[in-house]
């Protein structure tokens, strides 16, 4: 629960800081697949992330889509670590671009997408008593 708590709170404050400081989000997106080392840690996180929503799914509003999601972040996660990082950091060169310039909106999804977490995590607490 704490994992997906984290990411959505994260989310939400990543969308908040695109608003407020858009350079800082700016160069954050940039460095998406910027090393090796960059490359392996944002897939790990990915595949915690995912294997949390996993687990939790069974007692989350929409359970089966979330639960299609976490599945879906950590195949894609484990296809990334299986190719050489520069195939990621080529294709990032290709797609960063066109993000920052639509930092904007992306960060309206972010922030709906952080949201969304939240609230599914919310409905689960409810069915265990905790809220």
């Amino acid at each position: 629960m704490l994992v997906v708590f984290a990411s959505g709170v994260l989310l939400i404050g990543f969308a908040a800081t695109t608003f407020s400081r858009p350079a800082l989000a700016e160069r954050f997106l940039m460095s998406f697949a910027s090393s090796a080392r960059a490359h392996y840690l944002e897939q790990t996180i990915r595949i915690l992330m995912g294997s949390s929503l996993i687990v939790l799914s069974p007692t989350m509003w929409q359970a089966t889509a979330f639960e299609i999601l976490g599945w879906s972040i950590v195949l894609s996660s484990v296809a990334l670590m299986l190719i050489p990082w520069r195939w990621h950091h080529r294709l990032g060169k290709h797609v960063l671009p066109k993000l920052v310039k639509y930092k904007r909106l992306y960060a309206v999804a972010v922030f709906g997408f952080g949201a969304l977490l939240l609230f599914a995590l919310y409905t689960s607490l409810r069915q265990h008593g905790a809220a």
